[in-house]
């Protein structure tokens, strides 16, 4: 027994075992967290992106549905869908038949409006912007306004007459934060169908 005690030998080894084990579980740290620093914005590129897909896939559900008639306030309500969004702050905004920021400096006043029917728009704060686009026949965009009886009716700007509506108002635009449910009706105006949004 007593020579087990007086045996110091395996004492050296033990501090440079114990420094050598820490600094391999070091470096394993450190690459899972480089890894993950890779992985992660791909990851979160593919959930926007997924979510962008469904809500064209519900955009398309409604397109061949009922389209209220805007101009009669006893017309039922047209064929509806939501959108459920929970994109991360990376994203400066999504939009629905327009490019609002064609120069891509995140300044959506700047510049005219670039039409684009059948086309959901995201883009990064960084200006990367991405597209997923609609099938189909041309889905026209509009805004839509609650008036005094508390229907909604596609918004028509003070300049507009009857058979021409503003860009602004042809095309739906949801700024950062993307985030929340939104409401899309198909509704009628001039013997137009627009996918209205109610938000």
């Amino acid at each position: 027994m007593r020579k087990f005690i007086s045996d110091t030998a395996a004492a050296d080894t033990i501090p440079l075992k114990l420094v050598v084990y820490l600094a391999l579980l070091a470096a394993v740290v450190l690459l899972l967290a480089q890894a993950w620093s890779i992985a992660s914005p791909v990851l979160q590129d593919a959930e926007i992106k997924a979510q962008a897909e469904t809500a064209s896939l519900s955009l398309l559900s409604i397109q061949r549905g009922y389209a209220r008639d805007s101009e009669d306030r006893h017309s039922p309500e047209g064929s509806m869908c939501t959108l459920t969004f929970s994109l991360p702050p990376s994203v400066r905004y999504i939009s629905f038949g327009v490019d609002p920021d064609r120069e891509c400096n995140g300044n959506l006043t700047d510049s005219e409006w670039i039409p684009e029917n059948n086309t959901i728009i995201y883009q990064h704060k960084s200006g990367v912007k991405k597209r997923v686009f609609l099938e189909g026949a041309p889905i026209h965009f509009i805004k839509g306004i609650e008036n005094s009886e508390g229907i909604w009716v596609p918004s028509i700007s003070q300049e507009d007459n009857e058979t021409s509506l503003s860009l602004e108002n042809t095309a739906v635009v949801i700024e950062y934060p993307v985030s929340g449910e939104f409401l899309f009706e198909m509704v009628t105006h001039n013997g137009t169908r627009y996918t209205m949004a109610r938000f």
